[in-house]
């Protein structure tokens, strides 16, 4: 499969619970996915999925032209880019911020003996200054706000030029200043063709960056919607997505087009 992701009729169940129910979705090189849905709905399931963290229970999850189940998931998950909470709380809070960047090009959290050369450092450098964040080189990762955490995981999600990219939540948390200027690099990211294929978390259309290309909702378990983020991305969609009466309004600003959500 020729797909950066593929899958099929998937599903997981954990216990009694049904996490995800018969999700079928497919990735492409080049385009730029958001994931939209209440608490619960699905969403962090899905992506440890794309991930290769978590194998279903049925179906078939194809990543990166392998299939779950068939590969070993310790050689693919270094062509994954991931930012995460749960990633987060794996890095040691006395850990130098330009090692939690470059250690990423071994997929470890915590630099030991493993060594790096200059071309890494610089580039670890390169990409946290692309972020807003080359200042922090030198800082522990304990003493870092939120919004400088997030750089920081977003920066080491790129440093091994990841065939795809995945992040969860990353606005989460961060103040209306902290979580503009992130959206905005994360549209200058996605506006660039060399970047990889990329898929974002989140609850809020507000934190949905420009040039994103398709929305895939989700409300317990199963896809409401799915396609091209101007004809999918609708009042009628985010209403069935979470249950409430919504309007639903465009921007376009200097940077792309932008939404705002509100209840009706």
């Amino acid at each position: 499969m020729s797909d950066v992701l593929a899958f099929a009729s998937v599903g997981v169940v954990r216990g009694q619970t049904t996490l995800l129910d018969d999700v079928s979705w497919e990735v492409e090189e080049g385009q730029r996915w958001v994931i939209l849905g209440p608490n619960g709905a699905g969403k962090t399931t899905l992506l440890q999925l794309a991930s290769g963290r978590m194998h279903p229970t049925t179906g078939v999850a194809g990543i990166l032209g392998e299939v779950l189940g068939a590969v070993d998931v310790f050689e693919l998950r270094p062509r994954i880019g991931l930012a995460s909470a749960i990633l987060a709380e794996r890095i040691p809070g006395g850990e130098r911020v330009g090692d939690v960047v470059v250690t990423a090009s071994y997929g470890v959290v915590g630099r030991w003996r493993e060594r790096y050369d200059r071309l890494d450092e610089s580039r670890a450098v390169e990409l946290l200054s692309a972020l807003g964040a080359g200042h922090l080189v030198d800082r522990t990762f304990g003493t870092l706000s939120e919004g400088e955490r997030k750089r920081v995981q977003i920066a080491r999600a790129l440093m091994t030029d990841p065939e795809l990219m995945l992040l969860d939540e990353p606005a989460a948390g961060l103040d209306l200043g902290g979580r503009e200027d992130l959206v905005i690099r994360l549209g200058d990211i996605a506006a660039d063709l060399m970047a990889p294929a990329l898929v974002l978390v989140t609850h809020h259309v507000e934190e949905i960056p420009p040039n994103f290309t398709d929305v895939l909702l989700l409300r317990e378990g199963r896809i409401v919607a799915q396609g091209p983020i101007e004809i999918t991305l609708t009042e009628g969609n985010l209403e069935a997505t979470f249950g409430v009466p919504i309007a639903l309004e465009m921007h376009s600003t200097s940077h792309g087009r932008r939404y705002a959500a509100r209840a009706r």
